[in-house]
């Protein structure tokens, strides 16, 4: 049999057998790696693949929006010279101290509140009135009661970071289905049980929402307080990099608060697959 015969028979023998051939096997796994990446992130590429061939070849501004490797350059030179390093420290104690007092106040008194109708009813007035009140709106009555120190900028950003968690902790209990409840209560268990087993465990995909809302919402109420009477922070970074026109590492800033904006979110999103793996959450 020549080599012809051979290789056609083969090629017979995979087209009845279904199998592809080994030499497009590497190519098929790499096809079913980089198909799921392109349909999630295909869109970010492109934006910024095209921000930079639009820099760097005059299509806009490079002095207005410089090219992303300058901007990337700016960055590393920032985190290895240390000078970035203090600042981000600063931003995460600020953001952190707030963001954790807004759970602490935020979880158990969502939780009384989602029980409790006559907490709620007291409360709830009050608490849709402070709500539509825009933190930054108050943040001058937050610097004239506690002066223009860190107090104030932790305050604002505990104040803006409250109410996402406060009203997912109401709505995760008041969502809980009656019908678990019931059934709790016909097997004899007590209130406390029913909170412990089936309210709490129920609420816990809702309050992560909540979680992950006030988290993006600390990020932004920083960038502000660090705007007004800050001389550290990367909000503070974002505005002087702005007053001396130094671009690029105002650009790294930003891109800065984005990339711990999406470390938030991952790390809150990993601690609600570990904790929540009997919801499944479309996360």
């Amino acid at each position: 049999m020549s080599y012809e015969n051979i290789n056609s028979t083969l090629g017979a023998d995979f087209r009845l057998t279904g199998r592809p051939r080994p030499a497009l096997a590497p190519f098929a796994r790499l096809n079913a790696v980089l198909t799921p990446v392109f349909a999630r992130y295909g869109l970010v590429l492109a934006f910024l693949a095209l921000w930079q061939i639009a820099s760097t070849r005059g299509w806009v501004n490079p002095s207005v929006f410089p090219p992303l490797d300058v901007i990337v350059s700016a960055l590393w030179n920032g985190l290895a010279s240390g000078a970035l390093l203090d600042d981000i420290a600063i931003s995460l104690q600020r953001a952190g101290i707030a963001f954790a007092a807004a759970v602490v106040v935020g979880i158990p008194l969502g939780l009384v509140m989602g029980q409790a109708r006559v907490v709620e009813q007291a409360l709830d007035p009050l608490l849709q009135f402070f709500r539509q009140t825009s933190a930054l709106a108050l943040y001058p009555v937050f610097i004239l009661l506690l002066g223009l120190g860190e107090t104030s900028k932790v305050f604002v950003i505990f104040w803006a970071t409250l109410f996402p968690i406060l009203l997912s902790t109401i709505g995760g209990v008041k969502e809980v289905d009656g019908k678990l409840i019931e059934m709790a209560r016909t097997y004899g268990a007590s209130r406390l049980a029913i909170f412990r087993r089936v309210v709490l465990p129920a609420s816990v995909p809702a309050i992560f929402v909540g979680l992950r809302l006030s988290a993006t919402t600390a990020l932004l109420l920083l960038i502000a307080a660090e705007m007004i009477g800050a001389n550290k922070g990367v909000g503070f970074q974002v505005m002087n990099a702005q007053y001396n026109f130094q671009i690029p590492l105002m650009f790294a800033a930003i891109l800065l608060l984005a990339l711990l904006g999406l470390l938030a979110n991952a790390v809150l999103v990993l601690l609600q697959k570990k904790l929540c793996r009997w919801s499944q959450p479309g996360i």
